[in-house]
């Protein structure tokens, strides 16, 4: 039987098997210790729902942007991490630096005699390098689903503005069932303020993937910065601020500062976009 390459039928397929796919994913995180298969699973669901309506599998967006547009897309996301921790720190909404998460780097990394600033830039450089190639797998799993195939067959149907904030807000949801089962997020700050802030933060991280998507025609460039803000926020900036009893209303994805500024960087693009891709435009 021939199925229809619509792209409600499409993504309809796509989300059916990502929803399939999660309680596998969700129970191997408790047998594992790790979120790596779950991520992994959003990935297969793109692959599997590309050989039911006889697409190939190249088409998810593979080939290479420029060198420059790379760049980018690594350090976007250290610049605007950088600055929303910059104003915790001056705020004293956190503060810099957490003096036993120094101890404890120094500790493992077996370099007890090391100064606090040689530990901090060695952890720094570790981070930006070693701990971003090791997350590769885990993200690429999740983009070839998110920005390989939803972007582009919501491109079909929708304005960049539509595509952008629609793949924001499912790449959100996907994430609620661990906030609600307290594996993802803090104890101390209401539950629903913690998700209106991470959905604000993916769904302002989106608009910047979804133009750069558009604008290359790779999936390349959104792993690149899916990971740069992962390794940026929970290896280095994210531990190395010591919190104190208001900071966890301020911190990371779930707190307010990190995603509004990255709600500022997003305007930029969404308006970029705006003028750039006007109706429906292939990706």
């Amino acid at each position: 039987m021939k199925i229809s390459q619509s792209p409600a039928t499409t993504i309809g397929i796509f989300l059916a098997f990502t929803a399939g796919l999660y309680p596998i994913g969700y129970w191997l995180i408790f047998r594992l210790g790790r979120a790596t298969p779950l991520m992994l699973s959003v990935g297969l669901a793109a692959a599997l729902t590309y050989l039911i309506t006889n697409r190939g599998l190249r088409s998810l967006g593979w080939s290479w942007a420029s060198w420059k547009v790379h760049w980018l897309s690594y350090l976007l996301p250290l610049g605007y991490i950088a600055a929303a921790y910059g104003v915790i720190w001056v705020a004293n909404l956190g503060g810099w630096y957490d003096p036993e998460f120094v101890l404890e780097l120094g500790e493992s990394y077996n370099l007890t005699a090391w100064s606090d600033a040689g530990l901090i830039a060695l952890h720094f450089l570790l981070s930006a390098t070693v701990s971003f190639v090791l997350l590769m797998p885990s993200v690429l799993g999740e983009e070839v689903g998110w920005r390989g195939l939803l972007v582009p067959q919501l491109s079909r149907v929708m304005s960049f503005t539509g595509v952008a904030i629609t793949s924001g807000l499912i790449w959100s949801i996907w994430h609620w069932p661990l906030m609600l089962a307290g594996l993802y997020g803090n104890e101390t700050v209401p539950i629903f303020y913690q998700m209106f802030f991470f959905t604000l933060s993916l769904t302002s991280m989106s608009v910047i993937m979804t133009y750069i998507r558009f604008r290359t025609h790779s999936l390349w460039p959104a792993v690149i910065f899916h990971m740069s803000h992962n390794v940026f926020l929970q290896t280095f900036f994210g531990p190395m601020t010591s919190e104190n009893t208001r900071s966890d209303w301020f911190l990371d994805d779930f707190g307010v500062v990190l995603p509004l500024t990255i709600l500022l960087v997003a305007v930029f693009y969404w308006r970029k976009g705006r003028r750039e891709f006007s109706g429906a435009t292939t990706c």
